[in-house]
């Protein structure tokens, strides 16, 4: 197939790619490539080229490509009403719809939806609800929000600020002031290599009872997390992290926020992440599983607890100042509505958490003896393989060696399998659609084993 070489030249001159080096892209030092059609788990580009994707886009086309019920949802939501706002009570069909499938499906403490775009705006929410609640309660200095170094909460200015990467504050004057970070949850990075994992957690615990003594609990609103650390390394909490981080939040009267844009809607082979490791949230963050990114939308999910504070203050001040234009937009929840009745009727979350733990199983078989991997980890449709230098003395590569990138550069080249490479180390992360199957999942390991052998030995 000829590549068109108008649309390449447009590309270059006109688009601005988000996460792009952007001047080696620019010069041409870096491809485009143009996807055209997907179904399954595989893309096909504008060359022919076909692609096994597993990292599911961005972990977010988790029911798989190419589901006409969810594109038939779409365009008969859109003959129907292409749009119509949500301010003042307005709503449809589909929003109305997919508000109750989600309450049905979330822990039982939550009580409303907040619908956005993506998971970046879904977050400055949260931390505008948080602020507001606050006000309301008559706690005007109980406004700083605890992240964790390495989690994953967006990009803007707020959650750019939450977001615990040193790629997304670099040059950008942040993080902002209200927000704090504090240790990852991540046991093979762990300082002392002589620690338990138990030993481990009580680190955690204590670093995050220092940090509030030093700030104040009576200035710190909230605690944010992923239930597991996604794009800062796809890291599962060691062992009674979440309960013991939870103890801590609660004597301090800090809110949690379960931030579950990757982990909502079945990525750990459960509804919830929340539900997978015992959360209670107050507010929880979702996205891309939402609708499988078929169409854009996020959501804030609110406890009971804090919507009787938001209700209390719109009693007391007038309408809620906040909104977006897009808010519910009627073809993201009709996406949405299609999207977890494909969940339930095709048992994919069953799937995600059967063939999940069948990759991880033989992608340890296949590489945890190699003397460059380091640790070989994941839970439910989740998948890590970290590269280390020396894996007896834990010593890890030179970030300007580029391991991680260069073994998902050859994954790709070798065999057209798409894996991650991960930011801030040499990890390759795995997040296919959770309709893989068991042949699919050795495709990707066996490709994986020859990237691995190609780039190291």
């Amino acid at each position: 197939m000829l590549k068109n070489d108008q649309l390449d030249s447009w590309d270059r001159d006109n688009f601005f790619h988000p996460s792009t080096h952007l001047a080696q892209h620019a010069r041409g030092e870096s491809p485009t490539r143009v996807i055209k059609t997907a179904s399954g788990v595989f893309i096909e580009d504008r060359d022919g080229n076909r692609l096994l994707d597993a990292f599911a886009g961005l972990y977010c086309v988790n029911v798989g490509y190419g589901r006409s019920e969810i594109a038939d949802a779409i365009a008969d939501q859109a003959r129907e009403l292409a749009y119509y706002h949500a301010y003042v009570g307005h709503g449809t069909e589909a929003s109305i719809t997919l508000s109750k499938m989600i309450l049905d499906r979330a822990p039982k403490n939550m009580s409303k939806v907040y619908f956005g775009l993506g998971g970046s705006d879904a977050n400055e929410t949260n931390v505008k609800l948080i602020w507001y609640y606050n006000n309301i309660l008559g706690r005007p200095e109980k406004k700083k929000i605890i992240s964790r170094w390495r989690g994953y909460h967006g990009s803007g200015l707020v959650t750019g600020s939450l977001t615990g990467l040193e790629l997304f504050h670099k040059k950008f004057d942040l993080p902002l002031s209200q927000v704090i970070h504090t240790e990852a949850p991540y046991y093979y990075r762990r300082e002392d290599l002589d620690q338990s994992e138990e030993q481990f957690v009580a680190h955690c615990v204590a670093e995050l009872e220092a940090q509030i003594a030093r700030e104040g609990a009576d200035t710190i609103a909230a605690f944010i997390g992923e239930p597991i650390l996604g794009t800062g390394g796809i890291v599962p909490p060691p062992a009674g992290y979440w309960p013991a981080i939870q103890a801590v939040l609660k004597k301090h009267d800090i809110l949690l926020v379960a931030d579950e844009v990757v982990t909502g809607f079945g990525r750990l082979g459960s509804m919830f992440g929340s539900d997978h490791y015992g959360l209670e949230p107050d507010l929880i963050t979702i996205a891309k599983g939402l609708t499988s990114a078929y169409a854009p939308l996020s959501g804030s999910i609110v406890s009971d607890k804090m919507w009787k504070v938001l209700e209390q203050g719109t009693d007391e001040n007038g309408p809620i100042g906040h909104g977006w234009t897009y808010s519910a937009h009627p073809i993201g929840a009709a996406a949405g509505v299609a999207n977890l009745k494909l969940l339930d009727d095709l048992n994919l979350i069953g799937n995600a958490g059967d063939v999940g733990a069948y990759l991880q199983k033989t992608m340890a078989e296949a590489l945890g003896d190699h003397p460059n991997v380091g640790d070989i980890r994941g839970e439910g449709m989740l998948c890590a393989v970290e590269f280390v230098k020396d894996r007896d003395n834990r010593q890890f590569f030179d970030a300007t060696d580029k391991i991680g990138p260069q073994v998902s550069a050859k994954l790709l080249e070798q065999s057209k399998v798409i894996a991650r490479a991960m930011p801030q180390g040499d990890i390759l992360g795995f997040a296919p659609p959770f309709c893989l199957s068991r042949v699919e999942a050795d495709t990707v390991v066996e490709a994986t084993q020859r990237a691995v052998t190609a780039v190291l030995g």
